[in-house]
């Protein structure tokens, strides 16, 4: 009960400084996001189709983050947690799969090798937070990835529309179930640090994604 009640007034202050943290350094306000989101000219679809190729390459693996991160976590309510997330992820990776296919190849683009050396070292960095000992540090990557996947959502949904797919709901969990899981698992200092850590370095890598992606599109507009 007290751990409870502890929760429940920590959850104001959590959620403000993760809705902080993803508004400063998550994908909503990225300028690449944007032009995505409202892509319409005749570089379009090869700019979706590299957009939903990227993000496959790091996020359409089995195991994925979420996967990765649940045998670590000790079991309760956070475990119960990352299990409805790791289902609703998993639908997520299957959209993003099938939409993979339906977009075409990936476009040609200057600086191929470079690109997969990049996405190789990104994937390794989220797979380390992941499976990081430090307390809070993965939980915190899973739930940035959560709360930053809206924004990706928004390019997945402009590139099924051009391909003509569907584009089915999502059953991630929403932000009210993220604050409060939060503030639950964050009562420590050490794992409310380790879990502040872990969703800046997750967000930090959503974001380096969609710079490669910025400038892969320049590069292909220059050949």
């Amino acid at each position: 009960m007290a751990i409870n009640e502890a929760a429940e007034q920590r959850a104001p202050r959590v959620t403000e400084a993760r809705a902080a943290r993803v508004a400063c350094a998550g994908l909503a306000d990225h300028d690449h996001v944007a032009t995505l989101r409202d892509a319409s000219g005749a570089e379009a679809s090869r700019d979706l189709a590299d957009a939903v190729h990227m993000l496959c390459a790091l996020y359409g693996r089995h195991p994925g983050l979420v996967e990765l991160a649940l045998p670590g976590c000790p079991a309760g309510e956070v475990r119960e947690w990352l299990r409805g997330a790791c289902d609703a992820f998993e639908r997520e990776r299957l959209y993003l799969v099938r939409l993979t296919s339906a977009v075409g190849p990936i476009p040609s683009t200057p600086g191929s090798a470079e690109t997969q050396s990049t996405l190789s070292a990104q994937r390794h960095a989220i797979e380390t937070l992941a499976l990081s000992e430090r307390r809070g540090c993965a939980l915190g990557a899973t739930t940035a990835l959560v709360t930053d996947w809206g924004a990706v959502r928004t390019v997945l949904a402009r590139a099924a529309a051009r391909a003509g797919i569907e584009v089915p709901l999502s059953s991630l969990p929403d932000s009210a179930s993220v604050g409060a899981l939060v503030a639950t698992a964050t009562l420590e200092p050490a794992a409310e640090r380790g879990h502040g850590f872990g969703s800046e370095q997750l967000l930090l890598q959503n974001r380096g994604l969609f710079d490669l992606l910025e400038a892969r599109a320049a590069a292909r507009a220059a050949s």
